[in-house]
C-alpha cells in the first residue's frame, strides 16, 4: 500500500513508484479473482489469445503467450480437461494438434472479463468517472510513448 510519508515529496520521483504500486495492486486483485476460479493469468491469456486469433498449434500458442512450451502445454491440458478448449488433429505438413476455444471457454472468458472490470472498479473506486477517463487517456499516452521507444507493447484497446 502506498504511504506518502515513505517516499519523496517530488512528484517526478513518485510517478514510477506509484505506477508500479498500482500495477501490483491490479495484478493481485486479478490473480485473486482468477484463483477463485482455479485459473491463473496465463490461463486467461490463452483463452483471450484463442478468442482473438483463432485456433493454434500448441507450440505456436506457447510463442504467442510468451510461455515456455512445457508451461503452455500444461495449461492447455488443464483447459482441455475443464472443457474450456476443444482439440483437433490436422494433417497439413505433418500431424499437428490444434486447440480452439470451446463454447464453455467463451463463457468463462466473458466471466473473467467481468472479474477484470470488477477489479478495475475496486482499484479505481477513489476516482470520479471523469478522473477515471482522464487516467485512462494519460496511461494510453504513456504506454504509446514507451512502445514507440521500443520499451513496451502498445496499450490494449
Amino acid at each position: 500500500m502506498y504511504d506518502r510519508r515513505q517516499s519523496s515529496s517530488k512528484s517526478s520521483e513518485q510517478t514510477v513508484h506509484l505506477l508500479s504500486e498500482a500495477g501490483r495492486a491490479a495484478d493481485a486483485m486479478l490473480a485473486e479473482r482468477l484463483g477463485r476460479r482455479g485459473l491463473g493469468p496465463v490461463h486467461q491469456l490463452v483463452l483471450s489469445t484463442l478468442a482473438e486469433h483463432g485456433p493454434h498449434a500448441r507450440f505456436d500458442l506457447a510463442v504467442q503467450v510468451e510461455a515456455s512450451e512445457a508451461d503452455a502445454s500444461r495449461i492447455i491440458d488443464e483447459l482441455l480437461a475443464a472443457g474450456l478448449l476443444d482439440s483437433m488433429v490436422v494433417h497439413a505438413g505433418g500431424r499437428r494438434q490444434l486447440v480452439s476455444l470451446a463454447p464453455a471457454g467463451q463463457t468463462m472468458l466473458t466471466t473473467l472479463r467481468g472479474d477484470a472490470t470488477a477489479a478495475q472498479d475496486d482499484l479505481l473506486a477513489p476516482l470520479t468517472r471523469g478522473e477515471r477517463t482522464e487516467l485512462n487517456y494519460l496511461l494510453r499516452r504513456v504506454c504509446a510513448g514507451a512502445a514507440a521507444r521500443g520499451r513496451a507493447r502498445p496499450a490494449a484497446r
